[in-house]
Order: structure tokens, then sequence, then C-alpha cells
């Protein structure tokens, strides 16, 4: 039986979100370097030390930001993949949550592309897993849409065109203010380029 959750209980786990967002938000806008437990736990209103009452130090905290967003795009892509009917629709659900995920993310996205290099060995490897899971998922989806084709679509091929196309999305939130601010027009041009992309004839 568990125990109920009480209201401490919730304030804590509203205030380890909120110091996940600020530190999301810093180290995209600084890098990680440029950013100290201090300057996080002013922008949640405590103080550097408080922080630890959360996260065990900045790396940690870079560590739960990293490992949270790959493990949202996993359960979110493997919930919309089971939901498809259809090989083409499955493809098609992927790229739309992928697309909103980076429009919706593209701090987080930031930092994932630009500061992995500064996780601890231990979250660096369940990030790296966790990718390849989500690769994995992609390439399952869209070899289907590519096996008629003379000689079929090799693994490495099906790979080199995932990743691809994960650039082509991830990139383009914090490479463009437009995009911030015309999210739909935006999500509609990048599934249709993702598309595009993906199932090009060679």
């Amino acid at each position: 039986m568990t125990s109920p959750v009480t209201a401490r209980d919730r304030a804590k786990a509203e205030r380890s979100d909120a110091i996940l967002h600020a530190a999301a938000r810093l180290f995209a806008a600084r890098g990680y370097s440029g950013v100290s437990l201090e300057d996080i736990g002013a922008a949640v209103g405590v103080s550097g030390p408080a922080v630890y009452r959360h996260f065990a130090g900045k790396q940690a905290l870079l560590g739960a930001v990293l490992v949270k967003v790959s493990e949202d795009l996993i359960r979110g892509g493997q919930r919309v993949a089971e939901e498809a009917p259809t090989a083409d629709e499955r493809m098609r659900a992927l790229i739309r949550f992928h697309v909103d995920f980076a429009l919706g993310n593209a701090e987080v996205i930031q930092v994932q592309d630009r500061d992995l290099a500064y996780l601890s060995d231990s979250d660096r490897a369940d990030v790296r897993r966790l990718q390849r899971s989500y690769i994995e998922l992609w390439m399952s989806a869209l070899s289907p849409l590519h096996a008629a084709a003379e000689g079929g679509v090799d693994q490495d091929e099906l790979r080199l065109r995932v990743q691809a196309c994960f650039g082509l999305i991830n990139s383009t939130p914090h490479s463009t203010r437009a995009a911030a601010r015309q999210r739909s027009a935006t999500a509609t041009v990048l599934v249709a380029m993702a598309e595009a992309a993906l199932r090009a004839t060679t």
C-alpha cells in the first residue's frame, strides 16, 4: 500500500520541476559552464544551497534535464506509434509528435545538442541508450515505407535518414525567431519537409 501524497510532497515536486525548467532555460541561454547553482536558485526564488535539497549538484541537475527529455521522447514516440493503424500513419504520427516536441522544448533540445559532454558517465550512458531506442523506433516505422524499393534500404541508410530528419527538425526552433512566433505555420512546414526527406528516393 502506497503512502498518500501530502501537500509537502506536491510542493517539493513542483519546486523540483521549477528548478529543472529554470536550469534548462539558463543552460540554453548561457551554456552549462556559464551557469551556477546560485543562478538557478535565484531564478526560482531560492538560494543556491537550497537547490541541493532537490539535486546533488549542477552536473546532476543537467543529467536530470537531459535524461527526462530523452525519456519523454521515447515514451511519447512509443505511444503515438502504437496508436497508428498503418505504416504511413505511424510515420506521420511520429513526425508530428517530434515536431511538436521540438517546438515546445527548444531550450532543452539546444542543451542536449551542446552540453552532452558535461554529463556524468552514468547519465551520458542513459541518454545514449534512450536516444538509440528512439532512433530504432523511427527506423522500424520507416522501414516498411521503403520495403518495395529496388534492393530495399539497409539499416545504415535508415539510420542516416532518421538522424538527418532529427537534425532538420531540432535545429529550426532555436535557429530562427520566426519558428517561435509562428508555431503552427512552422510545424506545417517542418512536417512536410521531414516526410519528404524520409521518403526521398535515391
